[in-house]
């Protein structure tokens, strides 16, 4: 392996990744705070990954036109499946390897939306807010207001290195809720995976799921996804196996779903395609950087992004620097004054009431969780 390490790291950079990688493998911790080698640097802040969850927004509303309780349960967890792409992998492609994202100040903004159209409905919009820096939290609400279909959530990491990789233990998790043409409402209670940062030894580092995560139904229905990554000798990337299990006594036989998330899957039964994502996806729409307030991601961080795409670190660094020591000065007075940051879009709760409830329906861990409860006060859409 010590012949290949640092391969795909630009011969600039090669002192400054091995500096990192030393300090990775003698860290203990929590690693999210620490200083990555610019090159490896991502233009786009934290704020903007929820967007992730909404970049097939045809999937998204299709899961309120589901008949039965079973059909919506496969639709959530077939759109649930195709956001993994986008999520896990998208950086890889785009800039050639996994890239370290920006970390979010205190209050941090990002707003967008998807058009309506015939085949989803009414507009759908995304809002998300920057509600803790250290810990850093991001929570989000995407909504199509039309289909009836909403999804409230948020996500922090813990991170750990081990064995040459970076471990990610996700905390937090997203609630759908589903408002029914009969009157009646359907949630669903969904986790996250954990992740692995592999190929940091090449200096090319990637994404792979491990462990497993659940959708809960209030109808009782559940979901099951078990990921498997390449090993060191053999194995498949980004596959997965996901298991529909019916209600306690139900009657309906489980459906399995086996693949690859960031490719396509089958139904193992019928064989049948069930998810897809090698077609294009459909990017968030934002307002132009001039219609954005200070405190909107692509805004706040316009110098350090233009910056990195343009291979100017040291610009980038300087415009960073300035954020940080801003915000470190707004601690200050605040701290000085007496008072504390208060959020804009959510109120945080210490605990998640639907979690808890359905949580206890497969026995999840923890028991409780925090939330953040949206404040319904948007922008206009």
């Amino acid at each position: 392996m010590s012949e290949r390490a640092g391969e795909a790291v630009p011969a600039a950079q090669k002192s400054s990744w091995t500096s990192f990688m030393k300090s990775l493998a003698g860290f203990t911790g929590d690693l999210s705070a620490m200083t990555a080698p610019p090159f490896i640097l991502s233009p786009t802040s934290l704020t903007e990954f929820p967007a992730y969850w909404c970049e097939r927004p045809e999937l998204f509303a299709a899961i309120a036109d589901g008949k039965t309780e079973q059909t919506r349960a496969l639709a959530v967890l077939k759109w649930f499946i195709s956001t993994l792409k986008g999520q896990y992998t998208s950086r890889n492609e785009s800039m050639g390897s996994e890239k370290k994202p920006l970390n979010p100040v205190l209050g941090e903004l990002f707003y967008g939306y998807w058009p309506a159209n015939e085949a989803r409905g009414g507009k759908t919009t995304l809002v998300v807010e920057q509600v803790s820096h250290h810990p850093p939290i991001t929570a989000y609400r995407i909504e199509n207001i039309a289909k009836g279909v909403i999804l409230t959530g948020h996500n922090a990491q813990k991170t750990s290195f081990s064995g040459g990789s970076i471990i990610v233990k996700q905390v937090g998790h997203a609630v759908l809720t589903v408002s029914l043409p009969s009157g009646q409402t359907e949630e669903y209670l969904i986790t996250l995976p954990r992740l692995r940062i592999d190929g940091l030894w090449y200096g090319s580092p990637y994404i792979e799921l491990a462990e497993m995560s659940y959708i809960q139904s209030s109808t009782g229905w559940l979901s099951t996804i078990e990921y498997k990554g390449k090993g060191y000798f053999s194995g498949k990337s980004h596959t997965f196996k996901a298991t529909l299990t019916p209600p306690p006594h139900g009657s309906s036989e489980p459906t399995v779903i086996e693949g690859t998330w960031h490719t396509n899957s089958k139904d193992v039964h019928t064989g049948a395609v069930f998810h897809d994502v090698t077609s294009p996806k459909e990017e968030v729409t934002v307002a132009p950087i001039e219609e954005q307030s200070e405190w909107e991601s692509r805004k706040l961080w316009f110098g350090v992004a233009k910056g990195i795409r343009e291979g100017d670190f040291e610009t980038a660094a300087t415009f960073k620097g300035k954020i940080e020591n801003d915000q470190r000065q707004k601690r200050c007075d605040e701290a000085t004054a007496n008072k504390t940051w208060g959020l804009k879009h959510f109120q945080y709760i210490e605990s998640d009431p639907v979690y808890e409830h359905l949580g206890k329906l497969f026995k999840a861990n923890p028991p409780t969780e925090d939330a953040y409860v949206y404040l319904n006060n948007g922008p206009p859409s």
